[in-house]
């Protein structure tokens, strides 16, 4: 078949909500995208267990401590499922460590930020689990089957960690007026970095309209930030914390919560590397890199040994 016909059978496919396979044709722009967008938010999830792993050993109780560990451990196995989902596309986990370590690779910005208190690890269970649960509820209708799978169950932790942050905070909330100014701080620092998650404007999101026509994205980044502050506002009402916005305020006519200017340049320079903690997570993914090295030989040679002990017979 002709190029456009491919395309076209492609196309109707997608539109009827059949799932695209590893084995189906596809056009390699699609499957560039894939690639890109799987592979980042595999390394999100990745360099996303640095700020957390920092409170590990300083959590406020042993059921914080055991919580906290299942919560990284947890991270750890989402980025595994999203590079096995990513290796069915034609790309190697080794190349896709390499853009990561290299820098070539992005991952959420988010991660740039440091952690300074115990309050934190509630602020990021809350808001920034909770930006990603509103962003990848979506993908597990994603229009590529590996992808759409692994979401789902990448969700349903999620979301027990959006559960877990928001206790944290619950806790604090209903604690010594210390321990409310924590929270409330850690709030102050995290909610625009949380408002940025879901990516530019969609004007400035050249991706957007063709990841949606591919059923890749079935939500606009604006759409999604909109649905994001709409579901935190009620929330904060709860834990009696406020949300740093002086511009925040419900429209009757939209039927939707106005907010305020995000700092779109602040945005730009902590992608472009120059955030607070862009070279420490690059530097620590490196060594643990090239730490583990004698793990992966290791893992490589029992792996090639059991190979030709199978082959002579020996092994089952």
């Amino acid at each position: 078949m002709k190029e456009a016909d491919l395309e076209k059978k492609f196309q109707d496919k997608v539109d009827a909500e059949i799932r695209i396979e590893p084995r189906d044709w596809m056009p390699e722009k699609y499957r560039k995208t894939l690639i890109r967008q799987i592979s980042q938010h595999a390394h999100s999830e990745i360099v996303g267990m640095l700020p957390e792993g920092n409170w590990i050993s300083r959590a406020p109780s042993l059921k914080r401590k055991v919580g906290l560990i299942a919560k990284v451990q947890d991270e750890a196995g989402h980025g595994l499922y999203l590079y096995s989902a990513a290796e069915t596309l034609g790309i190697d986990r080794d190349t896709m460590f390499q853009q990561l370590n290299s820098g070539k690779a992005k991952y959420s910005s988010i991660f740039n930020y440091p952690t300074i208190s115990w309050a934190d690890i509630g602020a990021i269970g809350w808001l920034v689990d909770g930006a990603a649960i509103m962003n990848q509820v979506p993908l597990c209708r994603c229009s590529y089957g590996p992808y759409a799978r692994a979401m789902v169950r990448v969700c349903k932790e999620e979301s027990f960690h959006q559960r877990q942050g928001f206790e944290i905070l619950m806790t604090l909330m209903n604690g010594s007026q210390e321990q409310k100014d924590m929270a409330q701080n850690a709030i102050d620092r995290w909610w625009w970095p949380s408002m940025m998650m879901f990516g530019p404007t969609d004007d400035d999101s050249p991706n957007t309209v063709q990841s949606m026509k591919w059923k890749i994205k079935r939500y606009t980044n604006d759409e999604l930030r909109q649905k994001f502050v709409d579901v935190c506002v009620d929330q904060a009402k709860v834990l009696g914390i406020n949300l740093p916005d002086p511009d925040l305020k419900w429209n009757e006519e939209r039927g939707h919560y106005d907010f305020g200017a995000i700092n779109w340049d602040e945005f730009w320079n902590v992608v472009k590397g120059n955030g607070p903690c862009n070279k420490q997570r690059l530097k620590t993914r490196n060594e643990a890199y090239d730490n583990g090295a004698w793990v992966r030989e290791a893992a490589m040679a029992y792996s090639e040994k059991r190979a030709a002990r199978k082959a002579a017979g020996k092994v089952a």
